[in-house]
């Protein structure tokens, strides 16, 4: 008869054990020219992020654009950086203790072990999905921080979990959630931040909801993200009793010279105060935790080309972040996966 020996020995003789994996898409590990490069290089070289042919793509990146973008990005990240480092890692950290002590509420503290990687950079997801196997998790959930899915995100960080578990001589059961666009407490959380802010500040005369661009092509092919920051927009208003006078989606962070998804973020900010729309608030719904662009591209940079053009009032409503309705609705993704 067979023996089983090791972790996964141990594992058949005790209850399951779940590891709950969030995930991001990256940050440099110091805002510096160097390390901006290193992880300009591991994001821009995968296929998933630009879907031109690889032989092209490779001479353009490593002769041009890492040779020259690095130093400008490290100029963006110095001016969002703090003192806990990273925004976006910092944030990750504080959602993993708070879904952690939530989780904890409804299971065994010691039946569910929450831990985070990003897709780029560290924390790996191969050290992370180590640490499970380490641990004799037998149940991995794996939940991408990507609202709404695309693939040079959310199918990214599969393909990165698939190709860890390749190594594995014995691979445990794997719950992959790859979207959450129209999760009821994720919309939920908008609106009440959303609310919040008017609570405090008054109804602006537009609300601009601006989600990360993708080229046209993605879309023509099949990625569905598109559809989904429109089901995601189409829910929000709805919950916030919004007609379609009080709001505006875009697109942001465009790169190249190909056509994105439009509107465009700047072009349009930059097209309001003539319509004499002077006060917005400016929220991107796509984005589970603020980064370079949101606290750069979006409250800074936007902010710029809006007043520039002639607008009076601009204020960003900051990304869910910890917010314990945010962590609500992680909680409700995973929950459903732990039985």
């Amino acid at each position: 008869m067979a023996r089983f020996t090791g972790n996964l020995a141990n594992s058949l003789d005790k209850p399951a054990k779940t590891g709950v994996l969030i995930t991001n898409l990256g940050t440099p590990e110091q805002p510096t020219t160097s390390s901006v490069r290193r992880y300009l290089k591991e994001f821009l070289s995968d296929a998933r992020v630009v879907e031109i042919p690889r032989l092209v793509w490779l001479i353009i990146l490593h002769g041009i654009i890492l040779r020259v973008r690095p130093s400008k990005s490290a100029k963006l990240y110095q001016s969002i950086w703090t003192e806990q480092g990273s925004p976006l890692l910092a944030i990750t950290k504080q959602q993993q203790v708070k879904l952690k002590a939530k989780l904890a509420q409804q299971y065994a503290e010691n039946d569910v072990v929450v831990d985070i990687a990003m897709r780029y950079g560290e924390p790996s997801i191969e050290s992370a999905l180590n640490n499970f196997q380490q641990q004799g998790i037998n149940n991995i959930i794996v939940t991408p921080l990507y609202p709404q899915y695309a693939g040079p995100t959310t199918g990214s960080t599969f393909d990165a979990i698939a190709k860890v578990l390749t190594k594995w001589r014995w691979v445990p059961s794997l719950h992959f959630i790859s979207s959450y666009h129209d999760n009821p407490l994720y919309i939920k959380a908008l609106a009440n931040s959303v609310n919040e802010y008017i609570s405090a500040n008054g109804k602006p005369d537009k609300l601009v909801l601006s989600y990360h661009g993708m080229p046209k092509l993605f879309h023509k092919a099949g990625d569905p993200y598109y559809d989904y920051c429109q089901r995601t927009t189409e829910l929000l208003v709805a919950e916030l009793g919004y007609g379609e006078e009080d709001y505006i989606q875009t697109f942001q962070s465009r790169f190249g010279k190909a056509e994105w998804l439009k509107p465009y973020t700047d072009e349009t900010l930059a097209s309001l105060p003539a319509q004499g729309i002077k006060n917005i608030a400016i929220m991107s719904p796509a984005f589970s935790a603020d980064c370079l662009e949101t606290l750069e591209e979006l409250e800074s940079e936007n902010r710029e080309i809006f007043i520039e053009a002639g607008g009076e009032q601009y204020h960003y409503i900051p990304a869910l972040n910890d917010r314990d309705d945010h962590i609500d609705a992680i909680v409700s993704l995973v929950a459903a996966n732990i039985a």
